[in-house]
């Protein structure tokens, strides 16, 4: 159990700031006690499991044998009305609620704004550019369309730097000392939840009396949310704190795109036969025309470029030489609670079809209409709280000569 409180608390956090959890803090245990092993962790006695089998055993128990907790400034900045504190029938109403956003309709609904936003952020970002920070870049891609697509809200420019302080404080001590991450991190809270309160009141006022106006219209998740307020199965409270959550949540989706175009950069093969798959989609389209949701289904082999890190995805015994960047691996059948990049059982991401939109559509317009080289081919990874690129992955970006003649480029070479 190491030292009393203590246990392996530090360990745990350096390995964690170097990227290299699982190698530097979890391997070596495994390597002499097996795959279950015991120690304190932040104050807490602690058990790490690892492996297919017991990723089904907690993930399959939630609510059963296993109830999910969060540290305590998580609680406190995320909200204690988030769906990640929920349980029973509450957790399962808000999902319900969340889910109603992003069924078939919803989806539909959501692609061709995705692609509004990617195209016009392409257009204002990167058009005239050389040099680009892709971490950057796609942190406010994300969080416009998760805020302006999904929820119906307009950013207002200062909003992504509100949020940013924020997060800063979600994994730190809950102390509220002046000047601290924590002290910062809740401060902004406040200013995003007057400003969210102001949102929610004005959209109730729009729907109420004509809930049913706005279902017909393919509401966004905002109009579902409300309008479970209004017929009395929500709070007001449990409105902000879900929407709060829902935005955080975008940020892995910021770094999986990064870590994205890193390995595409780092892998030719891999780029080429992504790019073939992306020009049969466009021999498909007239010039001008809109992916469709049916559009992203093609986008397989877009899809296994997904990177991920950490337990059975690194594990020998599930896939072969690991360690290495090879998107085919998931051609094959992958075994139940192996590969789990949004999570699983009831405490799955409840906006994962989302995040899987916005990737593949940010990645479509951007191999067809630029090639791109990493300025720092080695940039570390750094875990503060979160994980994010040390030097905000600058890339040199080169345009191709235009939308039609990259077409009939693609469409030659395919």
């Amino acid at each position: 159990m190491g030292l009393p409180w203590v246990g392996q608390t530090m360990e745990f956090y350096k390995a964690q700031r170097k990227n290299s959890l699982f190698d530097d803090f979890v391997q070596p245990w495994i390597a002499i006690y097996g795959k279950i092993f015991t120690t304190h962790l932040m104050g807490s006695p602690t058990v790490i499991v690892n492996g297919a089998n017991a990723n089904k055993f907690l993930l399959s128990n939630e609510f059963k044998l296993v109830v999910s907790s969060w540290p305590s400034a998580s609680v406190q900045l995320m909200g204690k009305d988030s769906i990640m504190e929920k349980q029973g029938e509450r957790h399962h109403c808000l999902r319900g609620l969340i889910g109603a956003s992003l069924g078939q309709e919803g989806l539909e609904t959501l692609v061709p704004k995705i692609c509004h936003s990617v195209q016009l952020h392409l257009d204002t970002k990167w058009k005239g550019q050389d040099k680009i920070s892709l971490y950057r870049s796609t942190k406010i891609l994300t969080f416009t369309i998760v805020f302006e697509c999904f929820l119906g809200i307009s950013v207002e420019a200062e909003m992504l730097g509100i949020f940013e302080r924020v997060l800063e404080g979600v994994f730190g001590a809950p102390v509220q000392i002046p000047g601290s991450r924590f002290w910062r991190a809740k401060k902004a809270r406040v200013e995003i939840e007057n400003m969210l309160i102001e949102v929610v009141r004005e959209k109730r006022m729009q729907m109420e009396g004509n809930i049913e106006a706005e279902e017909e219209q393919g509401g966004t998740l905002l109009s579902q949310l409300v309008a479970g307020m209004i017929q009395g199965e929500i709070t007001e409270e449990e409105v902000v704190d879900n929407v709060v959550l829902l935005v955080f949540a975008a940020h892995d989706t910021t770094f999986a795109i990064a870590m994205t175009f890193k390995m595409l950069a780092l892998h030719p093969y891999c780029h080429s036969t992504l790019l073939k798959e992306h020009a049969e989609i466009m021999r498909s389209k007239r010039p001008g025309e809109n992916l469709t949701l049916d559009d992203t289904k093609k986008m397989k082999y877009t899809w296994q470029v997904l990177w991920t890190t950490y337990g059975t995805h690194y594990n020998s015994e599930y896939f072969q030489d690991p360690l290495s960047f090879n998107p085919s691996r998931f051609e094959e059948s992958v075994p139940p609670y192996v590969f789990l990049p949004f999570g699983g059982g009831p405490r799955v991401y409840a906006g994962y079809q989302l995040a899987k939109l916005n990737i593949l559509i940010f990645v479509h317009f951007v191999v067809t209409c630029y090639d791109w080289s990493l300025l720092y081919p080695d940039e570390p990874i750094t875990m503060d709280p979160l994980a994010f690129l040390s030097h905000g992955m600058p890339i040199r970006i080169y345009p191709k000569i235009s939308q039609s003649a990259t077409r009939e480029f693609l469409q030659h070479n395919a």
